[in-house]
């Protein structure tokens, strides 16, 4: 398995590449996926109501930076669900999966476990955090609720480096942050006003009234108070003995 680079034999991955490598949709699979559609509910995909364009750290290398696109799916008022893609057009990849609750179950969890999360006031208050196309003031109480949330993202897919498929361990990921290592690059969110029209710094100016939270836990952002990351080894293990069957 690559630990870098995503090379595998007879492979060669391309920066950019919006597909992975495989032979182009037959037209009896069109069908069949057409078909199916119509006969089935796709009940939890349905569910999905929100789409949110933000930026992603890694843990183990906080210079490497993605725009990210997340379809939020909200299991009830303390805990939401997202399928990440790399992009909003129709050949988006999905490349992790975000996990956010709220401060109330949050401090529920123990030291160790709120390691991997990060906090979003900053994310939302300096307009970095957007729904595309949805006016700010509809979203206002919205972006009030999810500056006292906390996210766990693991990101399957690391495109940013050329891999063609999803290759080695999940990655964990942070948020950006107004410190050193935390702030997201100039031309990556200049890309992406300039997709959806719109401003940061309006979009900052517009959420000054939002206000911070009373408290945010220093367990999150863990790397802002250790400087070190998280990453998954993948390592031989032996299995656990089960009984023959009768």
């Amino acid at each position: 398995m690559a630990s870098s680079g995503g090379e595998i034999p007879g492979l060669v991955p391309e920066k950019g590449e919006p597909i992975p490598p495989g032979k182009l949709m037959s037209t009896e699979q069109r069908f069949l996926d057409k078909g199916a559609q119509m006969m089935q509910s796709l009940k939890p995909v349905n569910e999905i109501k929100q789409h949110v364009c933000t930026f992603a750290l890694y843990s183990q290398d906080l210079t490497r930076q993605i725009e990210t696109h997340h379809y939020l799916t909200r299991l009830n008022q303390d805990f939401i669900q997202c399928a990440v893609y790399d992009t909003d057009d129709s050949h988006g990849r999905l490349i992790g999966v975000e996990y956010i609750i709220t401060d109330r179950i949050f401090e529920t969890l123990p030291p160790d476990e709120q390691k991997l999360w990060h906090s979003h006031a900053y994310e939302i208050k300096s307009g970095l955090w957007v729904n595309p196309q949805v006016p700010e003031l509809v979203l206002k109480p919205e972006l009030e609720n999810l500056t006292k949330t906390y996210g766990k993202f693991w990101c399957t897919w690391q495109v940013d480096r050329g891999d063609r498929l999803p290759l080695g361990p999940p990655s964990l990921m942070m948020s950006p942050q107004p410190v050193n290592l935390g702030k997201v690059r100039p031309h990556l969110v200049e890309k992406r006003d300039y997709k959806y029209k719109i401003s940061i710094d309006d979009l900052k100016m517009s959420r000054v009234e939002i206000e911070e939270p009373e408290w945010i836990n220093p367990q999150a952002d863990n790397w802002k108070q250790h400087g070190k990351g998280f990453v998954i080894l993948v390592e031989p293990i032996e299995m656990k003995k089960m009984a023959p069957f009768p």
